[in-house]
């Protein structure tokens, strides 16, 4: 039986928003792999699973907060940039009468 360890890395991505017409950024959490475990079938065999068990689960924290706090700079970013066509004013400004 092989199992994978993993860790979690926030990347950035460039996405276009049509409505606002820019190209906007964004984190995401991506799984990376780091070793594969097999053959093994004693108590090291539990303690290492149990590390690399912590290990994906620190870096999904860790990870996940960056990713959070850099979309929330990145949603800013992007509503100081946002070009949105303006809707046509409806009704007479000012009218006399």
């Amino acid at each position: 039986m092989a199992l994978q360890a993993c860790v979690f890395v926030p990347r950035t991505a460039e996405v276009y928003d049509a409505d606002c017409q820019i190209a906007a950024r964004r984190m995401q959490l991506e799984a990376i792999q780091i070793a594969s475990i097999s053959g093994c079938n004693n108590e090291g065999c539990a303690l290492l699973l149990a590390a690399a068990g912590a290990t994906a689960a620190a870096s999904a924290v860790v990870s996940g907060s960056i990713v959070v706090a850099g979309n929330a700079v990145y949603w800013l970013e992007k509503q100081g940039r946002c070009v949105r066509a303006r809707p046509a004013a409806t009704g007479a400004v000012g009218a006399a009468g």
